[in-house]
């Protein structure tokens, strides 16, 4: 018998189907703060235009006194991996930012990312965005045909190392995590190869998978905030993130609206919606 190993919560269809409806209301709320940002804005004013979104329907944001954090998004630029906090910082034409929110409905969470390039667009950086996004989907379907956790991890690494031109770095210090009756929960999703298969993929998982890439090396710091996390190198970031379920039909992306059929046609994957 093992010991020590954080119990998974296994989801009833109607859990799930509860996940999808604050997976909506957060999806709605992230369109609104990625359409909010542009130059001259800061970080602040997009975070009050998520909070809006979550009250006016009648949802709760699972950021907010989490540990103490004292914003309902995750606002990260630039060097920015993850967890920066919302402020007075304005963003500056060319910035690129990732958006991180959650969201609470009738007890339960969902939790999605999603990365913007504010005003001009650096090929690089769009390039850095792209694949990152890619690698979530490509995650996202491992967990559609794979059995094990680790299969996600594996194709999220396959999929980034074979990208043409200059190398980019998964994150490792942070990884993606069940999410259900709390935001963060067993298992430990990795976006990278290991010699752990993980725990078994089956029905009433649920899980955000959240791939974080870098432009050069992935040594990162977390700033005097206790919070924002930074790479060393000061090199640019990006991460994409999107809540899943699995059931006895197969997956269905919580937080998107079509469950990620559109971006999971190419992958040869059809997502079925909760029974």
């Amino acid at each position: 018998m093992a010991f020590g190993q954080p119990r998974i919560e296994y989801k009833t269809n109607a859990q799930m189907r509860s996940m999808h409806e604050a997976g909506l209301v957060l999806s709605r709320a992230l369109d609104a703060a990625v359409a909010a940002a542009a130059p001259g804005r800061t970080t602040k004013d997009l975070d009050a235009v998520f909070a809006a979104v979550l009250k006016d329907a009648g949802a709760t944001s699972n950021f907010l006194g989490y540990h103490g954090f004292p914003a309902t998004i995750c606002t990260s630029v630039n060097e920015e991996v993850v967890h920066g906090i919302p402020g007075g910082r304005v963003l500056q034409d060319g910035d690129i930012l990732s958006i991180d929110g959650g969201a609470i409905l009738n007890g339960w969470h969902s939790d999605s990312a999603r990365t913007v390039i504010v005003g001009t667009v650096d090929p690089e950086d769009q390039r850095l965005s792209d694949v990152t996004e890619a690698a979530m989907w490509h995650g996202i379907a491992a967990l559609a045909t794979g059995k094990f956790i680790g299969d996600i991890g594996n194709a999220v690494d396959d999929y980034v190392t074979s990208v043409p031109g200059k190398a980019l770095g998964i994150l490792e210090d942070y990884v993606g995590h069940g999410i259900g009756s709390e935001m963060h929960m067993a298992p430990d999703v990795p976006n990278y190869r290991t010699n752990h298969r993980g725990p078994k993929i089956r029905p009433g998982l649920c899980l955000a998978i959240e791939p974080m890439l870098v432009r050069g090396g992935i040594e990162t710091a977390v700033l005097e905030d206790d919070w924002t996390v930074v790479t060393t190198d000061g090199k640019r970031s990006c991460q994409w993130e999107h809540s899943v379920a699995v059931h006895d039909k197969g997956i269905w992306v919580l937080s998107a609206p079509d469950g990620g059929a559109a971006k999971l046609a190419p992958l040869g994957v059809v997502p079925v919606p909760i029974p």
